[in-house]
């Protein structure tokens, strides 16, 4: 069996992996969104930290927010701290999508691929 690479998966003509190997790549997909959703809250952390003056726990408050897609929690006082707040609610909405489609991905796969075994069965 030829090796897999860390995020490839497996073509519609091999067979289906064990479960104890798709549980192990769904928690790889995890942790990589974990990471992409934690480096984004501390990007929103530092820029409204310096940029709006926010103590740290304000900072981390207000970035939460904006990345969990519920609104900042307090007006924007300066004009770089508005155009951060904007820019960074953009990113927040497409940091979302990703990270779930990176946990998504794999059953989405899973489920595919057993589709397309029962089908290659039926013909």
């Amino acid at each position: 069996m030829a090796k897999r690479h860390f995020l490839a998966y497996e073509s519609k003509h091999q067979p289906l992996i064990s479960r104890q190997a798709f549980a192990r790549r769904l928690a790889r997909n995890i942790a990589a969104a974990a990471v992409l959703i934690a480096v984004s809250l501390v990007g929103g952390m530092i820029g409204y930290r310096y940029l709006e003056g926010m103590a740290w726990i304000d900072a981390f408050a207000n970035a939460s927010m904006i990345l969990s897609g519920m609104g900042p929690l307090g007006t924007l006082q300066t004009w770089g701290g508005k155009l951060f707040a904007g820019l960074y609610a953009l990113y927040s909405g497409l940091a979302l999508v990703l990270a779930t489609g990176i946990v998504f991905a794999p059953v989405v796969h899973r489920m595919l691929h057993r589709f397309h075994l029962d089908e290659d069965k039926n013909s």
